[in-house]
């Protein structure tokens, strides 16, 4: 089937996947409490009952396998597939949104709601998609598996639930990442850095109140110093693009340092954190200012301060090029921080390289330049996706070149005509990849 057929396809058929999608968003699928079949809490399994009735209703084979993810699937073969991974679960709302989060809307072809990009849009693309070849009597050599996941969002604890009962696909990808075949990831190290202070000096600080998590830049928070009120306000981003926000943490300190606000060792701490983090994003100010061909520069992102008893506590999140280690990470940063302070890992994902002239890749990108007309040249990325836990798979899609910093954000949005472009080029990959010998 030839792209243009394909993009008559979806236009004739948008407001049928649009109607699905949006009762897939509509679906609170945040990260709850562990229940009896849901591991990651009554959303999420929700979201995979609902994927699953849909397959159903479009004619798959479904499942879910170890109440952790779900399957549509094309053909026969459990055990040689080739698989597209995506996920169901999302980040929380959060505040500030000028549309309803859970509900797709839509204003001047722009499409807004939580999970429209990461990752729903895409996962529900490629399962429609797949439908629409299906219909029109597309005959695959090979057996095609969606598999849609439901704790990608907190650490792919889904992907080794699946892998004890199911294998993994022979090849594949995530729809989940960017464009056009994303054949790297950087290593990603998350530290909690404690620096022990006199208990007079942190009594001029009050508790630090605000949204702090590990996927975003802290964009508002509240203190008291030395009695006096202050709020910060910066710019919320996801941590792996900090330049394009506005730190709250270390305008905190920028703002207690400038303007006297805190003295002593407290202040010598607020220092410490302008001089060494302050748009300081490269690691350049910690002395780790690594950078390589594939990957290119080192980013560090603190996420979290917070005030204990005797200490202040900062978490920082760290991704850093292939061609470095974990190890040397964390010795650059053990000479950087203030005396006396320890340093915890409190999260580690290893990178992931695959061969960027692998027969497969090298598919993708020839199916990617056809449909869109852009250069499929295979490059890495500092996120962190599925290809870090499932076997043979590789991220692609959906956000096009220059599109960088929209999730895990207020009114987190892709373009309708993005969306409709992903569609064409996962509907070509899925004859691609269901052909290939």
């Amino acid at each position: 089937m030839d792209t243009e057929t394909i993009k008559q396809l979806i236009a004739a058929h948008r407001d049928e996947f649009l109607k699905a999608l949006d009762a897939i968003m509509q679906i609170q699928s945040v990260k709850g409490e562990p229940e009896p079949h849901a591991p990651f809490g009554k959303g999420p399994r929700a979201v995979l009952e609902a994927v699953v009735k849909l397959g159903q209703q479009y004619g798959f084979q479904t499942g879910i396998v170890n109440d952790a993810m779900a399957y549509v699937q094309w053909g026969d073969d459990n055990d040689d597939y080739v698989g597209i991974v995506g996920h169901l679960d999302v980040v929380p709302a959060g505040d500030g949104w000028s549309y309803p989060p859970f509900k797709l809307s839509e204003k001047d072809g722009r499409f807004f709601g939580r999970g429209v990009l990461d990752n729903k849009g895409a996962s529900i693309a490629s399962l429609y998609g797949m439908k629409l070849l299906k219909d029109a009597g597309v005959k695959l050599h090979r057996t095609v598996r969606l598999i849609f996941g439901s704790d990608e969002e907190s650490g792919s604890a889904d992907v080794p639930l699946y892998l004890k009962q199911e294998k993994a696909p022979r090849f594949g990808f995530t729809p989940d990442c960017k464009w056009p075949v994303v054949y790297g990831e950087r290593g990603i190290v998350n530290y909690q850095i404690k620096t022990p202070l006199p208990t007079s000096s942190l009594d001029q600080l009050s508790d630090i109140v605000g949204d702090q998590a590990m996927d975003h830049v802290p964009d508002e928070l509240t203190v008291a110093l030395n009695g006096k009120p202050l709020t910060v306000k910066g710019k919320r981003t996801p941590t792996n693009a900090p330049e394009m926000g506005e730190n709250a943490i270390t305008w905190l300190a920028k703002h207690a340092v400038d303007d006297d606000l805190v003295q002593g060792p407290l202040k010598d701490y607020f220092q410490w954190v302008v001089d060494a983090l302050h748009e300081k994003h490269y690691g350049e100010g910690l002395g780790i200012a690594f950078e390589d061909a594939d990957s290119g520069k080192l980013i560090v992102t603190p996420y979290k301060l917070t005030k204990q008893d005797d200490a202040m506590v900062l978490e920082v999140a760290m991704r850093y090029p292939v061609s470095f280690t974990e190890v040397d990470v964390t010795a650059g940063l053990k000479k950087a921080v203030p005396a006396g302070s320890t340093i915890t890992v409190v999260r580690s994902i290893p990178g992931v390289m695959h061969d960027k002239h692998d027969p497969f890749i090298a598919e993708l990108s020839r199916v990617y330049e056809d449909v869109t007309g852009l250069d499929g040249t295979p490059l890495t990325t500092t996120g962190a996706t599925y290809a870090r836990a499932m076997p043979n798979i590789v991220a692609y899609g959906p956000s096009f070149p220059g599109q960088k910093g929209i999730a895990h954000k207020q009114d987190e949005w892709m373009d309708e005509k993005d969306l409709m472009l992903n569609m064409a080029v996962y509907m070509s990959a899925i004859i691609a990849m269901g052909n290939q010998q």
